[in-house]
């Protein structure tokens, strides 16, 4: 087993935690004091907010007010997504040091998400990322449904390598695999790694696990084994997706990094500090900590 010696954790929770949370819009100062928060436990890599129509989502409609109210540390990465020119536009206008787009493997998932198929959500990234190479942003892209999608089922690994291919050729520096709905198993991940590999280079690679079947931290260790060296994650497993039934939150931060500290792996980022940020964020949307490592670290 080679396993990375260092891995770099993408904090999703303040954007892909966030923007599904029912009821009230989450006050501007919540979404800043998680980032600030966040940012003090060592990450180095945020995924802030979402700059797309507040008809869509609102609870990222205040964008522009959460990347002006955070306190921006030397050494962290702020990023935010954005689904096209509009969004790009308004995300330079906020500071953000890089953006994302989002596609999926699935026709299906496609259509539903973005109302639009694949080939014609490719089209639509591309403005944002002649607009992204003039301005010096880098591009992330996300690939969602790598291991199911909740309308077609199994999706081929093929399929999920095309799409990783497109976007890196469109110019996207790191293409995150998105198991959108946790229906996916060790075996069918690295079963699909296996695939976009020989279509992507590791090392531009990173893994986007929900945790919906309780597979998540599994599907991680299959994938680093394999040498994947970014995993995406939310504190205290805040997150969903609201196209996929009974789909549950982004894999926990504090799960994650109490597993790649087990195995040696460097990350920079400390447990107590993100342990006491789950619990902080668990407490203001007065919900239960969905980290395991959280509740049993907090007792």
């Amino acid at each position: 087993m080679a396993f990375p010696n260092h891995i770099r954790l993408v904090e999703m929770s303040p954007r892909d935690g966030l923007q599904n949370e029912p009821g009230d819009v989450i006050a501007t100062a919540i979404k800043t004091g998680l980032i600030d928060r966040l940012s003090d436990c060592g990450l180095s890599h945020i995924e802030a907010a979402s700059f797309v129509s507040p008809k869509w989502v609102p609870q990222m409609a205040d964008g522009a007010e959460v990347m002006a109210g955070i306190k921006r540390r030397p050494g962290v990465r702020y990023s935010v997504l954005t689904p096209n020119l509009k969004g790009f536009e308004n995300a330079l206008a906020a500071g953000a040091d890089e953006v994302a787009v989002f596609g999926a493997a699935s026709e299906s998932f496609s259509q539903k998400n973005i109302n639009c198929s694949v080939a014609e959500s490719l089209e639509r990234f591309q403005p944002v990322m002649e607009a992204a190479q003039k301005a010096g942003i880098q591009v992330r892209g996300y690939v969602s449904t790598v291991l199911g999608c909740p309308y077609e089922g199994e999706i081929a690994p093929e399929k999920v390598a095309t799409v990783a291919r497109a976007l890196l050729d469109m110019g996207c520096y790191e293409i995150s695999l998105g198991d959108t709905i946790g229906v996916g198993t060790p075996l069918k991940a690295k079963r699909m790694l296996e695939a976009v590999a020989k279509q992507v280079p590791m090392e531009r690679l990173a893994a986007h696990f929900h945790d919906t079947y309780g597979q998540a931290l599994a599907n991680l260790y299959a994938v680093v084994e394999e040498g994947v060296a970014v995993i995406d994650s939310s504190v205290a497993g805040l997150g969903g997706c609201p196209y996929a039934k009974g789909a549950s939150g982004n894999v926990a931060t504090e799960d994650v990094l109490y597993l790649l500290n087990g195995l040696g792996i460097e990350t920079g980022v400390d447990l107590d500090k993100l342990v006491a940020t789950g619990n902080w964020i668990s407490q203001q949307l007065k919900r239960r900590n969905g980290s395991k490592v959280g509740q049993a670290m907090s007792v």
